[in-house]
């Protein structure tokens, strides 16, 4: 799997996992959400993406957004 889609994978699953913790849990999980949100939108601006830096050492091939 390319770099791109596991960022995107990854974004996908903390999303749903912070929606559902703030139902059961606590409110305060949707702060999470924005923070991902957030990223996301800076990424396709800046092309800076920290979870690309990471995969980028373990040694994930890149995808065509993240290089």
């Amino acid at each position: 799997m390319s770099m791109d889609r596991i960022i995107l994978a990854s974004a996908g699953i903390f999303i749903l996992i912070s929606l559902i913790l703030a139902q059961l849990h606590n409110p305060y999980w949707l702060l999470f959400t924005g923070f991902i949100a957030l990223n996301l939108v800076q990424s396709a601006f800046t092309g800076f993406c920290p979870l690309a830096l990471v995969l980028k050492k373990i040694g994930v091939k890149p995808g065509a957004a993240f290089k």
